[in-house]
């Protein structure tokens, strides 16, 4: 299941990915599968062991075209262990909720990417993220969850003043919601509620079947109750530094000068004698 949609995020074969915070891996696959250089990177290590073995069994499989590689390691996005202008591309989805130094995150990914490279960021949507807050406190209230709720222009400005320029948004999973709207108000380590199995299994079966008529819902419910909230930006270029002025030719020094002029009023007081 993506959050980023590659139709307005366009990938090309050989770019440089970051997926930062990847957790199970899925938008790096789909970059892998798109034949990009991806390094899957995130704290928990148990998650980039599993993401590993699942790009080895890519590889086998022969999912990823020639040219593609995947590499899954563990990182700390707040000090990523990569040159200046390293990625053609970052994503980070569903991650930037959790960190408290959010700001220093963005100015991690702006460092790493390369001037004219693109950014996707994903994080839940205001709206939604509210309910779910209100109906529950075990929802956020956990070590590693969500610590804030981002509006949307809250998020675009930080963008912005991390030096990037958005120039597409749009929301996510629209038949999510209703799900962890039922978690939140069953439980959320509750997965035994008749409502919330019977919606589970909906979601599976959409994901696994992707119908016509989930879709068009999906389609119709993002723009109101999508449960993701999506940024594309990019890193704007350095400004070019001025052409240098051509140098102006140069001056004869005043002795040069001075001589010259002595050497022509002689010839021509020779000549006026003659």
């Amino acid at each position: 299941m993506l959050t980023v949609d590659f139709s307005r995020f366009p990938l090309a074969p050989g770019d440089r990915v970051l997926d930062l915070g990847c957790g199970a891996g899925r938008h790096a696959f789909e970059c892998y599968r798109r034949g990009a250089q991806v390094v899957a990177l995130d704290q928990n290590g148990e998650e980039i062991r599993e993401v590993a073995k699942w790009f080895a069994a890519m590889e086998e499989a022969g999912e990823a075209p020639a040219g593609a590689s995947a590499t899954a390691m563990e990182g700390d996005a707040l000090a990523l262990p990569f040159p200046d202008d390293s990625f053609d591309v970052v994503i980070i989805s569903e991650v930037m909720e959790h960190i408290p130094d959010d700001k220093g995150v963005l100015a991690e990914m702006v460092r790493v990417l390369r001037p004219g490279g693109r950014i996707a960021v994903t994080v839940p949507r205001y709206g939604p993220e509210k309910i779910c807050w209100a109906l529950s406190d075990a929802y956020h209230e956990v070590e590693g969850g969500h610590i804030r709720i981002y509006r949307g222009d809250e998020l675009l400005g930080k963008m912005r003043q991390a030096g990037l320029e958005p120039y597409g948004t749009h929301h996510a999973h629209g038949l999510h919601s209703p799900y962890w709207w039922l978690k939140c108000a069953f439980g959320v380590d509750n997965d035994k509620a008749l409502p919330v199995q019977a919606y589970h299994k909906l979601l599976v079966w959409d994901i696994m079947k992707k119908p016509l008529a989930t879709r068009l819902a999906e389609r119709a419910l993002n723009p109101v109750i999508g449960k993701s909230f999506v940024v594309y930006a990019t890193k704007p270029h350095l400004p070019e530094a001025p052409a240098a002025a051509p140098a102006e030719p140069a001056r004869r020094s005043t002795k040069s000068s001075a001589k010259s002029s002595a050497k022509s009023s002689a010839k021509a007081s020779a000549g006026a004698a003659k």
